[in-house]
């Protein structure tokens, strides 16, 4: 069980950092804003770097949040695990297959998903603005904790692969290793936004991206892993 789950972990980082150009079309904007504010000076890039982790700390925050209460929804019991486990791999096979797509700009399909998180985000978009402009660690963190609810079709995706993992405290933390995942390219919006807007740009860059996150779908279906399991018998 300890090598699947670490199988799981490893491939949610991949998922975070090949998604980054999605992340920073959805967060990098805000993210490389939060610097703005601070006065050039000696103990800039300190403050800088307090700035930007705290948010993305808050991020992060939240997505494990989302995959615990999820969790708790989907492993109550391990009948009811046996019973949903191919109806929720399915589900996050056919998420990151329409998030590879769209990454690829190949078809937008999932952005139909996105839209049912809308309504959370309507109440949470003013509460937001409470905290802009950032001026201490407190208010970003407070700050990306929100942020972290902004409808988000890889988010989406990747908590269907969370609903996955046969207990709470694990699939809280494969949403963990997929936040960290999309960290590289947070932090470096913050640092050097227009190489990193250059990078998002790039249509090769996004095209592998895509590509890879629809091998990572195809294989998260139950279909392949019935396969897997023929061939190794």
């Amino acid at each position: 069980m300890s090598g699947e789950l670490y199988l799981g972990y490893s491939s949610a980082f991949l998922i975070g950092l090949l998604g980054s150009t999605h992340c920073l079309g959805m967060c990098g904007g805000i993210s490389a804003s939060l610097s703005m504010t601070l006065p050039v000076g000696r103990g800039f890039r300190w403050r800088q770097s307090l700035l930007l982790l705290a948010f993305n700390g808050g991020r992060i925050a939240s997505y494990v949040l989302l995959a615990t209460a999820i969790a708790l929804l989907s492993t109550n019991a391990a009948a009811q695990w046996t019973q949903l486990a191919p109806l929720f791999r399915t589900l996050a096979g056919v998420l990151l297959i329409l998030m590879g797509l769209s990454m690829g700009q190949w078809w937008h399909g999932i952005q139909k998903v996105e839209k049912l998180g809308a309504p959370v985000w309507q109440r949470l978009a003013p509460v937001t603005r409470r905290f802009i402009p950032v001026h201490r660690a407190s208010q970003a963190l407070a700050l990306g904790a929100l942020w972290g609810w902004l409808p988000c079709g890889l988010v989406y995706s990747t908590l269907g692969w969370a609903a996955l993992q046969p207990t709470v405290a694990s699939a809280a933390t494969t949403m963990l290793f997929f936040g960290l995942g999309t960290l590289p390219a947070m932090l470096a919006t913050g640092y050097a936004a227009g190489a990193i807007r250059q990078l998002r740009g790039s249509p090769w860059f996004r095209k592998l991206s895509g590509a890879l996150l629809i091998v990572f779908g195809i294989w998260t279906l139950p279909l392949m892993m019935l396969l897997s399991t023929n061939h190794n018998l």
